[in-house]
């Protein structure tokens, strides 16, 4: 049995194990949840009243009360309760509550056992040190609630910053990087390095759109920081197809202007007329919500003209939201090379080119996944509107 929080609202769900890695409705409020591949609940009874109590596993081994008779318990590293799950159709995955649950708060107790339930005001009975843990794991379990500590309009900018985002961030500049920097040492002999390499800079940039689509799946579920993913690696197979899907969306909605402006010779009046107009703004308008579509659907499928429209009508103003954030990610991206341009600083293999590449590199890819985790955040805000069956 697999037992955890729904991410939107906290409720405790049980499912049966072979339910791993699907998505299903979380009962209470009604949103998609993704099961984890392993319980993160203790499930245990109190050993004085009996009473069945779930608690994240994050405080196995500490002390609590039970929430009804306020005995003094010991938070069990195992689970010993035996919640109820069910199967309906082939399809629809209903998923039973956990039972009661054991608030986090009542862990701010003395460590020692029997002591008096009444105590001075502000007094928590824990050292600095456990209280601050305490604080910790509660900020914890409200960002893994899609909860965000930080205004929003900052903390998008830090989806990145983890130990995986910064990871990934940068495994995939330094390689291309050293690629270039050894083939240009190497002189005449460089071609044995830049050949390889070329191949393997294909296989970079497979792996940088495909974790910008588990970006978009990671927020989609209320993730506020770049995931973690070794362990759930596609293979390179996988990751051509999602590329080819990502470009089959951009053909979809910037194919047609492209086609126009190549047909007309990329003439000026062709350019500024009111077709061109109309099929720049077209594809400008629907792109993001095509992205999400085919990530979240894991297929063309997701280009449905009819879904598409239905989906940005239901929640039309915050979409138009999310396509000026969106396409504000790539204006910053474009004024910073201007602005890199202007000072002077590329040009040549100096250490100041070197250095513009880097940053052009890393501003790229992280306002990159900063966007995936938009469109991401997007979905998991708003998904009941949508009413997708993802």
């Amino acid at each position: 049995m697999i037992r955890f929080s729904c991410k939107n609202c906290g409720h405790k769900i049980n499912v049966e194990d072979k339910h791993a890695g699907r998505r299903g409705k979380c009962p209470k409020c009604g949103k998609i949840v993704l099961v984890p591949d392993k319980s993160i609940i203790v499930t245990f009874q109190c050993g004085n009243c009996g009473r069945n109590i779930n608690v994240s596993k994050m405080y196995a081994g500490k002390r609590g009360k039970c929430p009804k008779c306020g005995n003094i318990i010991i938070i069990p590293e195992i689970e010993d309760a035996k919640p109820v799950t069910s199967q309906i159709g082939s399809g629809t995955l209903l998923m039973s509550p956990a039972g009661s649950v054991l608030d986090p708060s009542l862990f701010k107790i003395p460590p020692k056992e029997g002591r008096a339930a009444t105590l001075p005001a502000g007094y928590n009975g824990l050292p600095g040190s456990e209280q601050a843990l305490l604080r910790r794991q509660d900020e914890d379990e409200a960002e893994s609630a899609g909860q965000r500590k930080l205004p929003w309009i900052i903390d998008i900018f830090l989806y990145p910053i983890s130990v995986p985002g910064l990871t990934v961030l940068g495994v995939i500049i330094a390689i291309p990087l050293l690629i270039d920097i050894l083939a240009k040492l190497l002189g005449p002999f460089g071609f044995f390095v830049s050949i390889p390499g070329f191949f393997v800079k294909i296989v970079v940039g497979l792996y940088v759109y495909w974790y910008f689509c588990e970006c978009i799946r990671n927020s989609a579920e209320g993730g506020l920081r770049a995931p973690e993913t070794i362990g759930s690696m596609a293979s390179l197979g996988e990751m051509f197809w999602q590329f080819l899907r990502l470009v089959a969306c951009y053909a979809s909605f910037f194919g047609p202007v492209t086609f126009y402006v190549a047909y007309n010779d990329f003439s000026y009046a062709k350019t500024s007329s009111a077709v061109f107009w109309s099929l720049q703004t077209y594809g400008i308008f629907f792109f993001p919500m095509g992205i999400l579509a085919v990530v979240m659907f894991d297929s063309v499928k997701g280009l449905n003209p009819v879904l598409l429209i239905q989906s940005i009508i239901s929640a039309f103003l915050q979409y138009c939201g999310l396509v000026i954030l969106f396409y504000g990610l790539a204006a910053l991206f474009i004024v910073g090379i201007v602005g890199l341009v202007f000072t002077g600083i590329v040009g040549g293999w100096t250490l100041s080119a070197f250095l513009t590449l880097v940053f052009v590199s890393m501003g790229f890819v992280w306002l990159l996944f900063v966007a995936g985790h938009l469109l991401g955040r997007f979905y998991w805000k708003y998904q009941g509107k949508l009413n997708w069956e993802v």
